[in-house]
């Protein structure tokens, strides 16, 4: 890894998870992390369920855009994390992968994304412990 690692959350709208996870990441590590999002098949726009529930503990999505997935993100990255995105993320040798088994946000009530949204927190804040003690 380099001086500064780099984390890519995917997964396959990029518009719920992974910009929670991008939008925790970022807001917890501040610029000790490089954070990336993509997804494989990206949606319009951001679920704005999701922007609401992190608009609820501090963190504003609302400059986000949902991003294709590309190889160049891929080869960039220390850690690649997937959220259900399947086969789509390639695989580089050399690279830490962790596949995070998370309820998909999509067309759920704000009820609903808050476990998801502190569920994400909760992993967010163990990466960061990894990296930063690695």
């Amino acid at each position: 890894m380099s001086d500064t690692p780099s984390v890519l959350f995917v997964c396959v709208h990029n518009a719920g998870r992974s910009q929670m996870a991008a939008g925790w990441l970022a807001h917890l590590a501040g610029d000790r992390i490089e954070v990336r999002s993509a997804g494989s098949a990206p949606a319009d726009r951001i679920n704005p369920v999701a922007v609401e529930a992190m608009r609820e503990v501090g963190v504003d999505l609302t400059d986000q855009h949902p991003k294709i997935l590309t190889t160049d993100a891929v080869q960039a990255s220390d850690v690649v994390i997937t959220m259900g995105c399947g086969d789509a993320c390639p695989i580089f040798p050399g690279k830490r992968y962790e596949d995070w088994k998370l309820d998909d946000p999509a067309g759920q009530g704000i009820e609903a994304v808050r476990p998801i949204r502190d569920e994400i927190r909760t992993k967010v804040e163990r990466l960061i412990s990894e990296l930063d003690a690695g």
